[in-house]
C-alpha cells in the first residue's frame, strides 16, 4: 500500500479548503435569498488575487419576505404609474399653456421633470427584480445608476432651493419680484442647477473606479448608491467617504440651511402683517413647498442616517428605507402641487373632461 507524497496531500488540503470556501460562499447566498446565482462565477477571486474587479453587482430584493415578493411589486408599480402621469401631467401642462409661464410654473415643470427621470432609472430596475428576479447588474450599469441618483438628487435640492428663494422674495419683496426672476433668469438657474449637479457627482462612480473589491458583490439595496458600493471594497476608502460627505453637505446640506434661513426671513416678514386675513394668505402659498421640502430632507437624512449609524440594522429595514428614498418625492410631489396649485388643478381638469 502506497503513501502519497507531500505534494499531492498539501495540493488536496488547498482544494478542500477552497471547495469549503465556496460551499460557505453558497449558504451565505442562500440566506440571502440568491441560491440561484452562480457564486463561484462571480464573487470568489482566483487563488492567485485576493482583490478583483467584479462584472456584475447583485441587488437585494426582499430579505425575509422573497415568497410576497410578486404581491410586493404591485403597489410599486402603482406608485411608479402615479409617478409618471402625476408628473408627466405637470409637465405637459406647464408646456403647454401660455398663462402658466411664471417662473413658479416653471420651477415646478423642472422639479415634475427631474422626478420623472429619477423614478424611470430606478423603478422598472426594482420591478423586474421583484416579478423576474432578475438581481444581477452590470458594473456600467451600477455606475451609471449612481451618476443618475445621486445628480438627480443634488438637482432637485437646487430647485427646492430656488423656489424657497422665490417664496422668499414673492412675501418679502412683491415690487421687485418680477423684476427680478424673469424667464431668461429661472432658465439660467435650471441649467446651472444642472451643472452644480453634475459638477459634484460625477466624481463618484469614477472613485468607485478605482477601488477593489474581495470575496462579495451583493448589494444591501434595490439599486446602487455610492456608500453601499463603497463599502464593499477591501481597499481603503476614505476619499471616497471624504469626497462623498463633502459633496453632500456642500449641495443638500447647504441648500438645507437656506430653505430654513428662507423660511426664517418668511415666517418674521408674515408676521409683521397686521391683518389676519394676510398671514394666512402669505402662509397658504408656502405650504405646498414646504411638504414637498419635507418629503426629500426627510427620507434622505433618514437613509444617511442608517448608512451612517445602522449597521446593526435588518436588511429589510436598509431596503425599505432605500425605497422610501426614491419613491416618496416622485409620488407626493405631483398629489401634492395638483392640490394646492389652482391653476395646475383647473387645467388638468378641463383637459381630462375636454378628452
Amino acid at each position: 500500500m502506497g503513501v502519497a507524497p507531500p505534494q499531492q496531500g498539501a495540493l488536496a488540503t488547498q482544494a478542500n479548503s477552497h471547495i469549503g470556501h465556496k460551499e460557505a460562499l453558497e449558504r451565505g447566498g442562500r440566506q440571502h435569498g440568491i441560491a440561484s446565482l452562480d457564486f463561484s462565477r462571480r464573487t470568489v477571486p482566483s487563488p492567485n488575487n485576493t482583490h478583483f474587479s467584479p462584472s456584475s453587482f447583485v441587488l437585494a430584493g426582499t430579505p425575509g419576505l422573497e415568497a410576497a415578493r410578486f404581491w410586493l411589486a404591485i403597489p410599486l408599480c402603482s406608485m411608479y404609474l402615479v409617478a409618471i402621469v402625476g408628473n408627466g401631467a405637470v409637465v405637459f401642462i406647464v408646456k403647454t399653456e401660455l398663462s402658466l409661464r411664471a417662473p413658479m410654473y416653471i420651477f415646478l415643470c423642472m422639479l415634475a421633470a427631474i422626478d420623472l427621470a429619477l423614478s424611470t432609472c430606478t423603478m422598472p430596475r426594482m420591478l423586474s427584480l421583484l416579478w423576474f428576479d432578475w438581481r444581477e447588474i452590470s458594473f456600467g450599469a451600477c455606475l451609471l445608476q449612481i451618476f443618475l441618483i445621486h445628480t438627480l438628487s443634488a438637482v432637485e435640492s437646487t430647485v427646492l432651493l430656488v423656489m424657497a428663494w422665490d417664496r422668499y422674495m414673492a412675501i418679502c419683496h412683491p415690487l421687485r419680484h418680477a423684476t427680478i426672476l424673469t424667464n431668461l433668469v429661472t432658465t439660467k438657474i435650471g441649467l446651472a442647477a444642472v451643472a452644480r449637479g453634475v459638477l459634484f457627482f460625477l466624481p463618484l462612480p469614477l472613485l468607485i473606479l478605482r477601488l477593489s473589491f474581495c470575496s462579495s458583490n451583493v448589494l444591501s439595496h434595490s439599486y446602487c448608491l455610492h456608500q453601499d458600493v463603497m463599502n464593499l471594497a477591501c481597499t481603503s476608502t476614505t476619499v471616497n467617504v471624504v469626497y462623498g460627505l463633502t459633496a453632500i453637505l456642500l449641495v443638500m446640506g447647504l441648500d438645507a440651511l437656506l430653505i430654513a434661513l428662507s423660511y426664517f426671513m418668511i415666517i418674521k416678514a408674515v408676521l409683521q402683517l397686521s391683518s389676519r386675513k394676510e398671514r394666512v394668505k402669505a402662509f397658504s402659498t408656502c405650504v405646498a413647498h414646504l411638504c414637498v421640502v419635507l418629503g426629500f430632507y426627510v427620507p434622505l437624512i433618514g437613509l444617511s442616517v442608517v448608512h451612517r449609524f445602522g449597521k446593526g440594522l435588518a436588511p429589510l429595514v436598509q431596503v425599505v428605507m432605500g425605497d422610501v428614498y426614491l419613491l416618496v418625492p416622485p409620488v407626493l410631489n405631483p398629489i401634492v402641487y395638483g392640490a394646492r396649485t389652482k391653476q395646475i388643478r383647473r387645467r388638468i381638469l378641463r383637459w381630462i373632461l375636454h378628452h
